[in-house]
């Protein structure tokens, strides 16, 4: 099913934003294993685009009138996907292969990213790294999480903690070398849905 998009500026938006309304299917990611609990929504590329980024963005969100905070996730395509965790299709009563109407606005500051706990515990052990780290944006700190996060393998999870530690010791305020949107890497893109 095609996602059809409508933006409406005002309600709840941030100033100078939009609010978008769209329908799309609830996906279901293909799991060979079965045990995946959550879902997704892809964006039409007309609502990624009032967004603010192309990378990590986070909006306040409704699905089915069901409100709710989400981190957007960029899929490689210059839009983005949605997940939708297993308890929020619960409230709103959805089933993988439902329409549903969306609604989301970006927020009008990006909310400080969790810190992992091996980001947390290198940069604790690294002084200048830590410093450097805190002087940072909150933008570029979600752009340094998203590229430790989107790390295939735990070996390679792990050079990247050390990297980053090396880079922010070295001075560096942003993550050399990653597109956030996956475009132009090819290396993100939006969970393959189930048949």
């Amino acid at each position: 099913m095609a996602a059809k998009a409508s933006l409406a500026s005002g309600g709840n938006a941030p100033q100078g934003s939009t609010k978008s309304r769209f329908s799309a299917a609830l996906l279901r990611p293909a799991d060979p294993q079965g045990q995946t609990s959550w879902a997704f929504v892809l964006l039409p590329r007309a609502v990624s685009d009032t967004l603010p980024r192309r990378g990590r963005t986070t909006v306040k969100a409704s699905i089915n009138g069901q409100a709710f905070q989400a981190m957007l996730e960029p899929d490689g395509k210059l839009s983005h996907w949605l997940k939708v965790e297993d308890a929020l299709c619960q409230a709103a009563g959805l089933h993988p292969g439902d329409s549903l109407t969306v609604e989301i606005a970006p927020l009008a500051k990006e909310p400080e990213p969790r810190l992992p706990a091996d980001l947390e515990q290198a940069l604790a052990a690294a002084p200048e790294a830590r410093r450097n780290w805190e002087a940072t944006t909150t933008l570029a700190r979600v752009d340094w999480i998203h590229w430790i996060e989107s790390a295939k393998q735990a070996k390679t999870r792990a050079s990247r903690v050390e990297s980053a530690c090396d880079m922010l010791g070295a001075g560096k305020k942003r993550v050399c070398c990653f597109d956030p949107s996956g475009y132009y890497s090819k290396g993100l893109s939006a969970p393959k849905a189930a048949e």
